[in-house]
């Protein structure tokens, strides 16, 4: 299978694609993958193709009809060599799978490329027709500057290509080649960037013994609008606004966390993964009850990740662990929900009120349900084994199975997840397993951190401020509530998210004098609001509570015991400070 794609109109977003396909079949169907790998969510990405033709190799036209949105069937009655060609619109920046301008153009294959059913185990050529003076790259082994080659389609669909005016830098790293990648100007050096990602990558064999890819590529598009990114098969994309790169808080959270959550996927998703992922299914959804497994112990590990790497200090790792502790109990989907049923229906899974209600997050509750995975096995294995060692497990069965092929994926499903646990630890966890993963489940976090010689700082009196039970936007000068927390007191006075707040206790509010007003109140008195909701004007009273505003901090105990530091140890895999101050 070979492909041309022509871009000789790119400040119109303009391509055209050729597609050159084997002779030998009398009907071919050709088609557009309906989503792209890493998102969980149907795109219908044959909406920007226009001009279909395909002819023979004499030249003429061949007869052909659309059989659905993202299918073309081609009559070739000689079963001779046969070509396809449309123009294709790219202009999906922040959705990351096709994008075209004057100055660079990055190509998600599932996006742009078509495939034949029959032929996708094939080897996949693409060659690029592109402006003077651009540089194309990819995770792809690279025939010509301008030319790539996939084993096959799979790996095609999982290797973007970016081609353009770009920064580019390079290093080695225990004996892997890669690429850094930098479209557009992040507010911070370039050499920085390619420092720290080295560090990073370095430290991924704490978890992981050896690495699924020879060659690595990090492509950065630092620009003014778009902000995401995507794992693949040996390369990712990673989009930031220019200027999240300058502020430390902005280049930890938003930039390097991301790196290395992507980083990790390279073996937790790309090298084995969920059984209902495999394979990718390019034109319906992948069901499975493991995603928290793949994206919320990935959030999991890059914190890890960064910690040894020196790329995030101790503070800034608790910090963070105690904001994620604080959005989770701030969840009352959390006592809904189980994090298997939330993987199932990450499809079709809702945002707003209702996910915050009655549902649970495979990032954010998958990141708590893979810490409380972790601290039961390494109690179970006396400390010997965690959920680093039951990855790097599933890695090495990915291992075994290479067959001289450079890119291959393992699956595994929930009783293959179990039983490697119950290998590593002597112990069983079915039990375990449907009490905690495959039911909603709240969890002791004061239990948790006393484990590992941890605890939370005291919470003062004036830490806890008057609480309303909604959030809100500006509406004009007015407060238009976006969000009520399930028995909360606004729930229970009976508001609902789009009710617009005028009034408490006939005194006129704004978004400005809101919290001027709350202060004079204190937990437990009952105020009267005036709303409007569906442009009529309403009255309910609403029983005033206490919330914690500021976030909590976790610091060292003084006098850990020997048992504590150990437990530190085997879960960070770094000693358990002796200078508490500084630690604090």
């Amino acid at each position: 299978m070979s492909y041309l794609i022509s871009i000789e109109q790119p400040e119109h977003h303009l391509a055209q694609v050729e597609m050159r396909i084997p002779a030998g079949m009398k009907s071919v169907v050709v088609k557009m993958p309906a989503w792209r790998t890493g998102n969980y969510k149907i795109l219908n990405q044959a909406n920007g193709v226009r001009d279909f033709i395909a002819k023979g190799k004499n030249g003429r036209e061949l007869v052909w009809k659309r059989i659905d949105k993202s299918s073309w069937q081609i009559e070739n009655p000689s079963e001779r060599e046969l070509t396809v060609s449309y123009l294709l619109y790219a202009n999906e920046l922040s959705s990351r799978t096709r994008h075209i301008d004057y100055s660079h153009a990055y190509l998600d294959a599932t996006a742009v490329f078509m495939y034949v059913p029959e032929l996708m185990e094939q080897v996949h050529r693409v060659e690029l027709n592109v402006p003077v003076g651009w540089k194309s790259f990819s995770g792809m082994v690279q025939a010509q500057p301008h030319e790539f080659l996939a084993q096959d389609y799979h790996q095609l669909a999982d290797s973007p290509i970016e081609t353009g005016v770009n920064d580019v830098y390079e290093f080695s790293e225990d004996e892997r080649d890669y690429q850094v990648v930098i479209w557009g100007k992040p507010a911070k050096k370039s050499q920085t960037i390619v420092e720290d990602l080295q560090k990073m990558v370095s430290a991924s064999q704490t978890i992981w013994k050896g690495y699924p890819y020879q060659k690595y590529v990090f492509i950065i598009h630092a620009t003014a609008e778009a902000t995401g990114a995507t794992e693949h098969i040996n390369s990712t994309v990673i989009q930031r606004p220019s200027e999240l790169f300058a502020k430390r808080k902005d280049y930890l959270d938003r930039f390097l966390r991301t790196a290395a959550h992507e980083l990790v996927h390279t073996w937790n998703v790309k090298a084995y993964r969920p059984k209902g992922l495999v394979p990718y299914e390019y034109q319906h959804e992948n069901y499975s009850d493991l995603l928290w497994l793949a994206e919320g112990t990935t959030s999991y590990l890059q914190d890890h990740i960064l910690l040894n790497s020196d790329l995030q200090t101790m503070d800034e790792f608790l910090d963070k662990l105690a904001e994620r502790i604080d959005e989770f109990q701030q969840k009352p989907g959390r006592n809904i929900q189980s994090i298997s049923a939330a993987s199932m229906e990450k499809w079709i899974a809702q945002g707003g009120d209702f996910a915050n209600n009655f549902s649970v997050n495979i990032y954010t509750e998958g990141f708590m349900a893979s810490w409380l995975l972790d601290f039961e096995m390494l109690e179970d294995s006396n400390m010997s084994a965690g959920i680093k060692e039951l990855h790097d497990s599933l890695y090495q069965k990915q291992n075994d199975k290479r067959d001289g092929r450079q890119f291959v994926v393992t699956d595994f499903d929930t009783a293959e997840v179990v039983a490697t646990i119950e290998k590593l630890t002597n112990k069983l966890y079915k039990n375990w397993w449907r009490e905690n993963i495959e039911s909603p489940k709240d969890i002791d976090f004061n239990n948790l951190l006393n484990k590992v010689g941890l605890e939370f700082a005291p919470v003062k009196n004036s830490d806890n401020k008057v609480w309303m039970g909604f959030e809100s936007k500006e509406q004009g000068s007015l407060i238009q509530l976006t969000s009520v927390e399930r028995e909360g007191p606004a729930w229970e006075a009976g508001l609902t998210s789009g009710d617009i707040l005028l009034a408490i206790d006939k005194r006129q509010v704004d978004s400005k004098s809101l919290e001027k007003w709350l202060i004079q109140y204190n937990e437990g008195d009952e105020v009267e609001l005036t709303l409007f909701r569906d442009r009529q004007l309403i009255k309910r009273h609403l029983k005033l509570t206490k919330r914690l505003s500021k976030k909590r901090k976790i610091r060292f105990l003084e006098s850990p015991s020997e048992t504590q530091k150990a437990f530190f140890k085997a879960w960070l895999g770094m000693e358990f400070p002796v200078n508490r101050a500084e630690a604090n």
